[in-house]
């Protein structure tokens, strides 16, 4: 699988509105989402369901579960070095478990899924770079 499958793939999914929980181009989808759905077009089924969640559940849950799974089915690599197709996780304060995900698109710009919007493509600037807590790469991936 090449980087420009998964940068394509994640571009696909430009304009989808924002539904929570769901995973469907064109109809909805939220952050994780638009990764399931990636992975779907680009590894085949997905290999784990995510099981219900609330808005609020890294909060609550106070764990670190979506780097967790990412882990089991991707590799971790260091932020620095993530490269376009590289799944990149977020987190909204210091202290708080990793709760947004988006897709590097390039080294500057993503695409990702947020509340009250849909998936587009933006830039990676010093916000984004500041919440930045986990970087992975899709199994098999090559330039």
């Amino acid at each position: 699988m090449m980087q420009a499958e998964i940068v394509a793939a994640a571009r696909g999914w430009i304009g989808t509105p924002y539904a929570h929980q769901a995973s469907l181009r064109g109809i909805g989808t939220d952050c994780l989402g638009l990764v399931r759905g990636v992975w779907r077009q680009v590894k085949g089924d997905e290999p784990e369901l995510a099981p219900p969640y609330a808005p609020g559940w890294a909060e609550e849950g106070g764990t670190e579960a979506l780097a967790e799974a990412a882990s089991r089915h991707m590799i971790e690599i260091p932020c620095t070095e993530f490269q376009a197709g590289d799944v990149l996780l977020f987190r909204w304060r210091r202290g708080m478990p990793a709760k947004h995900a988006g897709i590097a698109v390039s080294p500057f710009r993503m695409v990702h899924a947020q509340e009250q919007a849909a998936v587009t493509e933006i830039s990676l600037s010093n916000w984004w770079r500041r919440h930045l807590a986990f970087a992975f790469r899709f199994p098999g991936v090559t330039a």
